[in-house]
């Protein structure tokens, strides 16, 4: 019974310090979010109860529809290019045969550790009417020179290629890090079947990776919804509002109109948004790891 109680009592002296820190910084702050959502508080007046006014207001801005359209369309970019590259370059650097490994490694890396803004001052030189892509295009007869940053139809996609290809590395690295907890046995039973090395990967390491996978899409996705750095450093939501995102909004309404109940109204449904992606792919990837333990229990029963 000592033991036990022991054991209780030294889970709890773990769990109540990072819980007391998540209630006092992450759930309190969210409870206000959605109670000053219902306010017209200014930041310095005793806010006043106005019911869905905010929400109205917001479902009547057409600010909202395309902050929304370009989360959506800045999350897919982002999800696409990240998932897809991290996974081929894990995949090939995985291969203990294949030369400068442990420089590609960190080569991969290295944007991860750069400062955003950092990285967005390098792509502003090279995207920018003068910038270096367009004197690359003059340079090779190539008419495809442009502001890009200034197109209102193309520069959230430009913007959302800058927050991809600096945080690929950081899924490259995690989606490696599972290929290599992945037991050899798997890929040479897959090879005794006849497997080519793609066939091998498409059956055994893409689901044995579910839950990795679920991790990457879950950070690169609520950090599509969330963008916000890269819009203000670079177009500062132009031209012409065509670089909003809700987040965007929010500090719009918020720092630069002190408009806090609208601001944080933005903020409440980006936080529902993010919470229905969170739970859409915990529904997806369900069970996923099934698919190679039912692939491994039939190759036994015929061996």
């Amino acid at each position: 019974m000592k033991k036990y109680m022991g054991n209780k009592l030294a889970i709890a002296l773990f769990v109540i310090p990072a819980l007391t820190i998540f209630i006092i910084f992450d759930f309190i702050p969210i409870l206000q979010v959605f109670a000053y959502s219902f306010t017209d508080w200014n930041g310095l007046t005793v806010p006043n109860f106005i019911k869905l006014d905010n929400y109205i207001k917001l479902f009547q801005d057409r600010v909202f529809y395309t902050s929304n359209k370009n989360q959506l369309i800045f999350a897919i970019v982002i999800t696409v290019y990240q998932m897809f590259f991290a996974t081929v370059f894990a995949i090939t650097i995985s291969d203990k045969k294949m030369k400068g490994r442990k420089f590609l490694r960190v080569t991969y890396f290295i944007p991860v550790i750069l400062s955003v803004t950092v990285v967005c001052q390098l792509w502003s030189a090279i995207l920018y009417g003068n910038g270096l892509l367009n004197k690359l295009f003059e340079a090779c007869g190539l008419d495809y020179s442009q502001n890009w940053l200034g197109d209102r139809y193309k520069a959230i996609y430009v913007i959302a290629f800058v927050n991809a290809w600096q945080w690929m590395g950081y899924q490259f690295a995690l989606i490696l890090a599972g290929i290599k907890s992945i037991p050899g046995d798997y890929y040479e039973a897959a090879r005794i079947d006849g497997c080519s090395n793609v066939l091998a990967h498409i059956k055994i390491t893409i689901p044995l990776l579910a839950e990795t996978y679920k991790f990457c899409l879950i950070i690169a996705l609520t950090g599509g919804i969330k963008a916000f750095t890269e819009m203000n450093i670079l177009t500062g939501g132009g031209p012409n509002k065509s670089t909003f995102t809700l987040t965007y909004m929010m500090y719009n309404a918020a720092f630069k109109k002190s408009d806090y109940g609208y601001g944080l109204a933005a903020s409440s449904i980006m936080v529902l948004e993010c919470m229905m992606v969170m739970l859409l792919i915990n529904f997806i990837f369900r069970d996923k790891h099934q698919v190679v333990e039912d692939y491994m229990m039939r190759r036994k029963r015929h061996a």
